[in-house]
């Protein structure tokens, strides 16, 4: 005898993945992850237990080809709200179950800033919307209404100049809601599968500390630690805190990208090459190596992550904090780089210092000698015992011609021929 395949409870499975808190890269990689356990574990559905308030546009955007590209049928679970992102993500499911008193909408795109996002920003949103509203079955007016105020439907709370946001009962009276449910339980009825396992799968420590990484705040802090800790490091002598610290953060900002697979190693490898051209420069000047450096420290940056300009100010403000602290360590502190005292010789090689180029014979000035050889103009000459390298004046003074010493300049003693009383 065959029993139906929604009735053998030992062969359903149906997987749980919470999606919670800000949508982010750092939760398509888990997602990404969570699909795969249960494409291979043949699963017959996968419910995304929804609560989030929102997030980032690019994410939402990947997740959204996640779950319209898998072969398993999809349900979204809203068990409290489904807002911005949130929304566009449930919206890309085959089914949407809401708990009493959940929502969903309120998908208006907005910049860094807080404001309005611009028109093509909120063009591609848009169509966004109405294209994952479409591929579902669900009438688009609303998906539009949710992420556009201009759309007026007064009817549902959401008249011209405010963002469509459904209750569970008006999403159900929409079709945006395949129906209200309490818990897991009823949403496993209405999927035909009441009997089936139910298996779930949760972020690892490594997901969310790269999901908190990658956050678009974090990421300047970030970087703003790690220039800024090794900015200080060059004014301390050996290695410390500051240091440390700095190193720290630049190792968990690739981190988190590595695990959210916005990084590969290729770009690890790039900013530690760029490293290590910069500190080559430091023992051999001449800018192309420091220049090249820089460079590929910069390209490591930009090439982990997939917003060139939310890098980019990151950037600046870890740069522009860096230069600063650079500034008051100089100025207010008064300190120098210790690792150039290292590799550049500072002291001062003068007599207050203790030091001497030559010795200085100033008492032989004025006294008289012989001239042991020839001075053509350089030759010796016996002063009091005493054999002394010399010069003339320019003339050439012959062997055995008493002379007289009439400048001495460190080890250059200048001697003149003394005219003989016999020839006067």
């Amino acid at each position: 005898m065959l029993l139906p395949a929604h009735g053998k409870a030992n062969n359903d499975v149906v997987y749980v993945v919470p999606l919670k808190e800000n949508v982010e890269k750092g939760l398509h990689a888990f997602l990404t992850r969570a699909v795969e356990t249960a494409e291979e574990a043949n699963a017959r559905a996968i419910i995304f237990e929804i609560n989030t308030p929102g997030g980032v546009v690019d994410a939402a955007g990947e997740i959204g080809k996640l779950l319209t590209s898998t072969s398993l049928k999809t349900v979204s679970y809203i068990n409290n709200k489904a807002l911005s992102a949130g929304a566009y993500i449930a919206l890309n499911t085959d089914e949407i179950y809401m708990v009493p008193g959940s929502s969903i909408g309120a998908a208006g795109i907005i910049d860094q800033e807080g404001n309005a996002a611009d028109e093509k920003a909120q063009s591609y949103w848009l169509s966004a919307m109405k294209g994952a509203a479409e591929q579902s079955g669900r009438d688009p007016i609303y998906a539009l209404a949710m992420a556009d105020p201009e759309v007026d439907l007064p009817e549902y709370g959401a008249p011209k100049g405010k963002f469509l946001t459904l209750t569970s009962n008006q999403a159900a009276e929409v079709g945006y809601s395949n129906g209200t449910v309490t818990n897991l339980n009823d949403v496993l009825e209405q999927i035909g599968y009441p009997n089936a396992e139910l298996r779930s799968v949760e972020e690892s420590f490594a997901e969310k500390l790269a999901r908190f990484i990658t956050h678009p705040v974090v990421v300047p802090i970030l970087l703003t630690i790690g220039s800024l800790g090794l900015v200080v490091e060059l004014y301390s002598p050996g290695f410390g805190i500051p240091g440390f610290m700095g190193l720290s953060s630049l190792l968990l900002f690739f981190y988190g990208h590595l695990v959210a697979g916005l990084a590969g190693m290729e770009t690890i490898i790039l900013f530690v090459l760029g490293v290590g051209l910069i500190i080559l420069e430091f023992f051999l000047p001449g800018g192309i190596a420091g220049i090249i450096g820089f460079i590929s420290i910069l390209a490591s940056l930009f090439l982990a992550t997939d917003n060139i300009i939310h890098m980019g100010i990151s950037l600046l403000i870890a740069i522009g904090i860096s230069i600063l602290a650079s500034i008051l360590m100089v100025k207010v502190f008064g300190k120098k780089m210790s690792l150039f005292k290292k590799i550049i010789l500072t002291d001062s090689t003068n007599t207050e210092s203790g030091y001497v180029s030559n010795k200085n014979r100033t008492e032989l000035l004025g006294l008289e000698g012989i001239t042991m050889t020839a001075l053509r103009p350089a030759g010796t000459v016996l002063v009091k015992d005493e054999r002394i390298d010399v010069v003339s004046e320019g003339s050439f003074i012959l062997k055995d011609k008493k002379v007289k010493i009439v400048k001495v300049e460190g080890a250059r003693i200048v001697v003149r021929e003394v005219p003989d009383q016999k020839e006067e």
